[in-house]
C-alpha cells in the first residue's frame, strides 16, 4: 500500500525542488461543502493528489476543503478537468498566483482541521451558504467608489501591513477568529450601508460575510477571488488597480506584488521595505519586515542574540532550543518587543 504521508526530508524536497527543471504554477482554491468523513476523504485526496505530483498545503474538515498547492505547468489543464469531474469539486473557482517561480512549496501536506478556516463560531443557525453578493473586480472599484461603502480587510495585521485597498478598514488582529468580533463591533450601527469584505482568495471573506449576514448586516458583498482574482481581473480588463502594495502569501514566496507602492517599513531600522522573512535562528523563525541591508548586517535575524546563536555550533544551537516553546512568539508575527515600532 502506498504511504498516505511524506517520509522524506525537507532539505532534500527542497534540493530536489530547486534542481527540477520542470516549470511548475502556484494554485489556490477552496470549497465549502460538507464532508461525511474527513479522514477517508484526506487520504483520497493525498493519494490521487500524489500522483499529479502536486506539491501544498490541504486542508480537510466537515465543511470543505481549502488547498494552496503547485503542479507541473504541462499538468495544469489535466489536474483541473480531473477536479472538476468530481461531484464535490464541480464549479470550484482555482485562483493562479500572481507573482510565481514555481517553487512555492516543496512537499505535499493534507491535514484533517477541525474547520478549514478557523473561526471561533459556535453559534446555532449560523447558515455558511447564506454568504455575501459576490464582486467582480469591477464591479468592486464601481461599488467602492461611492461615499457610504465600508471595504474591510478580513486578514491578519501581518498580511494589511505590507498591502491593502484604498480606504480599507485594516483590524490590527493576529487570526481570522480574532477578526469577526472585532469588524462587528468596528461597523456595528451601519447595517444598512453597503459592506465589501476582500481577503487573499476569497475563502475567509465568504465565510465572514455569512457570519455579518447572520449579525444583522443587510448589503453585504465579497470580493469573488479576492485579491488574487481582483489583480488578473483589473490586469486583463484595463482596470484601475485599487490595491496598494503587496499580497501576504502563505507559502515560501511571502508576497506577491499587485503594485509598486511601498507602505510598510523594515522592522529594524524603518526604511521603506515590504519584504517578509523568517528568523534564521531555528528557535525563534518570527515572521518580520526586513530590508536586504538589515538582512545583511543581521544575516537574516531579527535581532542580534538570534544572530549570536546562529553562529554557535549546531549542537549548541540544539542545546538552546531544546525544551523551548516559541509558539506564541510565531504566533504574534511580527509583535516583538525588541522589533522596531512603527
Amino acid at each position: 500500500m502506498k504511504a498516505l504521508f511524506n517520509k522524506i526530508d525537507k532539505r532534500e524536497l527542497k534540493k530536489a525542488l530547486y534542481s527540477d527543471p520542470q516549470n511548475r504554477v502556484t494554485l489556490s482554491f477552496y470549497k465549502y461543502r460538507p464532508i461525511e468523513s474527513p479522514q477517508e476523504f484526506r487520504d483520497n485526496i493525498y493519494l490521487d493528489w500524489e500522483s499529479w505530483g502536486v506539491l501544498g498545503r490541504v486542508y480537510i474538515s466537515n465543511e470543505g476543503v481549502n488547498a494552496q498547492i503547485s503542479i507541473e505547468k504541462s499538468k495544469l489543464g489535466g489536474f483541473k478537468e480531473f477536479l472538476q469531474g468530481s461531484p464535490f469539486f464541480e464549479g470550484t473557482f482555482f485562483n493562479l498566483a500572481v507573482e510565481d517561480d514555481g517553487k512555492s512549496f516543496f512537499v505535499l501536506k493534507v491535514m484533517v482541521k477541525k474547520k478549514i478556516v478557523a473561526d471561533g463560531i459556535d453559534e446555532g443557525g449560523f447558515d455558511l451558504s447564506n454568504c455575501g453578493q459576490r464582486l467582480s473586480a469591477k464591479q468592486f472599484n464601481e461599488l467602492t467608489s461611492k461615499p457610504d461603502t465600508i471595504v474591510v480587510d478580513m486578514r491578519n495585521h501581518y498580511e494589511s501591513e505590507v498591502g491593502h485597498f484604498v480606504n480599507a478598514i485594516c483590524p490590527s488582529v493576529d487570526s481570522f477568529r480574532e477578526s469577526l468580533p472585532v469588524v462587528e463591533k468596528m461597523i456595528s450601527g451601519k447595517k444598512s450601508q453597503n459592506i465589501i469584505l476582500y481577503c487573499t482568495g476569497g475563502i475567509r471573506c465568504e465565510k465572514a460575510s455569512a457570519w455579518f449576514k447572520h449579525k444583522g448586516f443587510q448589503n453585504v458583498f465579497q470580493l469573488e477571488g479576492g485579491i488574487i482574482n481582483y489583480y488578473h481581473q483589473a490586469k486583463s480588463q484595463g482596470l484601475e488597480n485599487k490595491f496598494l502594495g503587496k499580497n501576504f502569501v502563505f507559502d515560501e514566496r511571502l508576497g506577491e506584488r499587485i503594485s509598486n507602492d511601498i507602505i510598510s517599513q523594515c522592522h529594524q531600522c524603518g526604511k521603506p521595505c515590504d519584504n517578509h522573512t523568517n528568523c534564521k535562528n531555528d528557535g525563534c523563525h518570527l515572521l518580520f519586515i526586513q530590508c536586504e541591508e538589515c538582512s545583511n548586517k543581521f544575516q537574516n535575524c531579527c535581532s542580534k542574540k538570534c544572530q549570536e546563536i546562529i553562529n554557535l555550533p549546531i549542537e549548541e544551537q540544539k542545546k538552546l532550543r531544546r525544551g523551548v516553546k516559541n509558539g506564541p512568539k510565531v504566533f504574534k508575527k511580527g509583535r516583538a518587543n525588541h522589533l522596531r515600532v512603527i
